[in-house]
């Protein structure tokens, strides 16, 4: 009797591990995309409920609110970090988001326009609570 012995894998079985290990991958890969939009959103969430902490303060210092005007743009999110935080980076050029603050000296409303995610726009009014609109 001779017996024939297994000296690796056969092509079937690599080409069958290679396709599970490429499912798994992208099912991964879009996960993972997903989980980075939704941390980004909530970023800037907590980012638009700093700002209307710091509106509080400037209010209380000078009896007006900080206004840079709408539409968001990389000018006004710059500016809100240089007058209402000192210049502080608090705004991060990788969130997807730029944000402005519109109203008045009496009332304002800070909004947090995405560059990227189908003009995704998350606002906070004066004492009001954080709104996402529907493309978000």
């Amino acid at each position: 009797m001779i017996s024939k012995s297994s000296t690796g894998f056969s092509l079937v079985e690599l080409l069958v591990a290679i396709a599970i290990i490429g499912i798994l991958s992208s099912i991964g890969i879009v996960t993972y995309t997903g989980y980075i939009e939704g941390a980004k959103k909530n970023s800037a969430e907590n980012i638009v409920q700093q700002i209307a902490l710091a509106q509080t303060e400037a209010y209380a210092n000078s009896g007006s609110y900080y206004v840079t005007g709408c539409p968001a743009t990389s000018t006004t999110s710059a500016a809100i970090e240089s007058e209402l935080f000192s210049g502080d980076n608090i705004i991060p050029d990788d969130i997807d988001f730029e944000i402005c603050v519109d109203g008045s000296g009496a009332t304002f409303t800070i909004k947090a326009l995405s560059t990227k995610y189908d003009n995704c726009t998350i606002s906070l009014s004066r004492n009001g609570a954080v709104n996402r609109d529907e493309n978000c």
